[in-house]
C-alpha cells in the first residue's frame, strides 16, 4: 500500500500478514522505517492471513501519518462492535497505537478522511459517521477512545443526469446508489462507484453541522480545525446573541474565548515570524515560512463587521445584555493580550458639514495629516465627500460601547468604564469622547484626562483647551512641558482672535514678543511665522507704540 502525500510504502509481512514495514522515499533514496504489529482481535486459530489489504489504510491526519486498521468483532453477545485503531507513524521513533475510534456496529465498512476527519461509511445502514481525533476524548492511559462526533447520517442524494438524445435526455434524473455494494473507497476521499462508472470527491458540509452539535463549546473545537469555516463560526455567533437560540453569557464567553485563542496564536506566530526576519536570521534558516492565516483566524474586523455591528442595530436584546456581550468580548481580547483595536468615527456626533468650527478643530488635528489640516486651516471649508469619509470609516469595539451607552443616556456607565479603565486609553478614543460633549459635558474633561494619562499626546491637550478658548491655560500646560519655546504663535494668536477677548489677545501677543526678544534679540516676528495679520490687527486695537521695543544690553 502506497501513500502519494507522505511518500511511503506500506508492505505486509510475516504468515499472518499482520507485522508492516513501512518504506519511506525521498529525492530518489529510500529509508527504513521501524517495522511495527497490528493488534489482532483475537488469537487467530490457524496460521493463514488474518490482515487483508481492505482494513488497512493510511493517511495525514492534522500533518501527521496515520496507518488505519478497521478491526471487526465477532457477532457475539459481549461484543462492542467494530473500531478503527490509529497507529501514528513518525519519520523517526517507533510506531504507536494512539487513537480507536469506536462504531458501536458490525457489518461492512469504508474509509476516508476529508478535512482532518475520519469518515467511516457503514453499509448496513446506509449511512456515515465522522470522527475529529484533535477533540477531548477518553484516554485511558495509552490510547485516546473515541465516539463519532455527530449523530449518524447519510450522504446526500445524487442525481445522475440521462445522456443520449434529446427524447432520452427529457427522462428524469436517475437516483443513484449510495453505499453500494460495488463501491471502492480510496485515501483520501474518492469513492468510485464501478456499477455505474462515476467517480465523487466527498466533501463534509459545515452548515448543518451547527443544527446537530448543540454544545456550543464544542461545536468551536470542532468548526475551528475545518478549512472553510469562518463564515459558519460567525453564523453561530450571530445565533447564540439572537432569538430564540440566545445563549448565556458563559457560553458566549467560552465562545469568545475560543476565537480569541486561535487569534492570538496567529498574530504570536506573525510576530516572531517578523522578529526573525527582522533580525537577518531567516536567510540562515531557508526552511521558515510565514504563517498561514486560517479561516480559523476570526480577528476583531470580522467580528464587529459581521456579528458585533449587526446585533447592537437589531436592538431586540435589552440594552444591559447588549453591553454585556461587548464588554465580555473585550474582557475576552484583554485575557489574551490582544489589542482593542481602535479607528475613528467622529462626523457620527457633529450636525453641520459644511464649517470647520473651532470645537471640532482638534478631531481634525488627531485624525488629518499636516498638509491636510493646513488646507482645512486656510480654507475653513471642507467638503461632503470629506466628511463622508469620517462617516464611514471603520469604528471597532470600543466605539460600539460608547454608542451603545449613549443611546440608552447610560452616561453613568460610561463614566465608571473610563474611570476605571474598562476601555483602554488611546487618543482616536478620547478624540470620540470630545465629539460627545453637546449631550455629555462632562465628556471633555475625560477627553483631557485621557490624553494626560497617554503622555504622548501634549498636542492634541493643546489642541483641546484651545478649542474651548481656554488659551492661557493651554499656555501653561505647554510651558508645565518645556514647550513654550518652539511653539507656533500663530496657533495661539488665532485663538485668542477667535475668544473676542482684547485683553487676553493683548496677553498673548506680549508673551510671544517676549519670547522673540530671549530668544532671538528682537520681539518682532519673522515672516516664516506667518503672524502679519494679528501685527495688523494688535496696531489697530492698541496703537502701534503699544508694540514691545527691542531691548538692547
Amino acid at each position: 500500500m502506497y501513500c502519494p502525500e507522505s511518500s511511503v510504502i506500506l508492505l505486509s509481512t510475516t504468515v499472518l500478514g499482520n507485522v508492516l514495514q513501512p518504506f519511506y522515499f525521498k529525492s530518489g533514496t529510500m529509508s527504513k522505517l521501524s517495522k511495527f504489529e497490528i493488534e489482532l482481535p483475537a488469537a487467530p486459530k490457524s496460521s493463514k492471513l488474518s490482515l487483508s489489504e481492505r482494513d488497512i489504510a493510511m493517511a495525514t491526519i492534522y500533518g501527521q501519518l496515520y496507518v488505519l486498521y478497521l478491526r471487526h468483532h465477532s457477532r457475539t453477545s459481549n461484543s462492542t462492535g467494530a473500531e478503527v485503531v490509529l497507529y501514528h507513524l513518525p519519520r523517526e521513533g517507533s510506531c504507536k497505537k494512539t487513537h480507536i475510534l469506536k462504531l458501536n456496529r458490525t457489518g461492512k465498512f469504508a474509509l476516508n478522511v476529508v478535512d482532518n476527519l475520519v469518515v467511516v461509511h457503514h453499509q448496513d445502514t446506509e449511512t456515515s459517521v465522522i470522527f475529529d481525533i484533535k477533540l477531548k476524548a477518553e484516554f485511558d492511559g495509552s490510547t485516546t477512545i473515541h465516539q463519532f462526533v455527530l449523530p449518524p447520517r447519510s450522504i446526500q442524494p445524487y442525481q445522475i443526469p440521462v445522456a443520449g438524445p434529446a427524447s432520452v435526455t427529457s427522462q428524469s434524473p436517475v437516483p443513484c446508489k449510495l453505499y453500494s455494494s460495488s463501491w471502492i473507497v480510496f485515501q483520501p476521499d474518492i469513492i468510485i462507484s464501478a456499477s455505474e462508472g462515476y467517480l465523487w470527491s466527498l466533501q463534509v458540509k459545515l452548515e448543518p453541522v451547527v443544527n446537530l452539535l448543540l454544545d456550543k463549546g464544542k461545536l468551536m473545537d470542532f468548526l475551528l480545525q475545518r478549512k472553510e469555516c469562518k463564515m459558519v463560526i460567525l453564523s453561530v455567533c450571530s445565533q447564540m446573541l439572537s432569538e430564540p437560540e440566545r445563549g448565556s453569557l458563559s457560553v458566549i464567553a467560552t465562545v469568545f474565548d475560543k476565537l480569541n485563542h486561535e487569534y492570538k496564536k496567529y498574530l504570536e506566530a506573525e510576530q516572531s515570524y517578523t522578529l526573525v526576519v527582522e533580525a537577518g536570521l531567516s536567510r540562515s534558516n531557508p526552511l521558515l515560512k510565514r504563517p498561514v492565516r486560517t479561516q480559523a483566524v476570526i480577528d476583531q474586523s470580522d467580528m464587529y463587521t459581521h456579528v458585533l455591528s449587526v446585533f447592537t442595530e437589531k436592538k431586540e436584546a435589552p440594552h444591559k445584555f447588549t453591553i454585556a456581550v461587548l464588554m465580555e468580548y473585550i474582557r475576552s481580547l484583554n485575557q489574551f493580550q490582544i489589542a482593542v483595536q481602535v479607528k475613528y468615527l467622529y462626523a457620527k456626533y457633529i450636525t453641520s458639514f459644511h464649517e470647520i468650527t473651532w470645537s471640532f478643530r482638534p478631531v481634525l488635528v488627531m485624525c488629518l495629516s499636516p498638509l491636510q489640516y493646513y488646507l482645512l486651516d486656510c480654507k475653513k471649508l471642507v467638503l461632503r465627500r470629506t466628511f463622508d469619509f469620517f462617516l464611514h470609516s471603520q469604528h471597532y469595539l470600543y466605539e460600539l460601547v460608547i454608542k451603545t451607552l449613549v443611546q440608552h443616556n447610560l452616561f453613568y456607565m460610561l463614566h465608571q468604564f473610563l474611570q476605571y479603565h474598562v476601555l483602554s486609553d488611546s487618543k482616536p478614543l478620547a478624540c470620540l469622547l470630545l465629539s460627545l460633549e453637546s449631550i455629555y459635558p462632562p465628556a471633555h474633561q475625560l477627553s483631557l484626562d485621557m490624553l494626560k494619562r497617554l503622555s504622548t499626546a501634549n498636542d492634541e491637550i493643546v489642541e483641546v483647551l484651545l478649542s474651548k478658548h481656554q488659551v492661557l491655560a493651554a499656555l501653561r500646560f505647554i510651558r508645565g512641558i518645556g514647550g513654550h519655546d518652539s511653539i507656533s504663535a500663530r496657533k495661539f494668536l488665532d485663538a485668542a482672535k477667535q475668544a473676542e477677548d482684547d485683553m487676553l489677545f493683548y496677553t498673548i501677543f506680549r508673551f510671544f514678543e517676549q519670547r522673540n526678544q530671549r530668544l532671538r534679540g528682537n520681539p518682532s516676528f519673522t515672516p516664516g511665522e506667518h503672524c502679519e495679520e494679528h501685527v495688523t490687527f494688535f496696531k489697530q486695537v492698541f496703537g502701534e507704540q503699544a508694540l514691545m521695543k527691542p531691548t538692547t544690553f
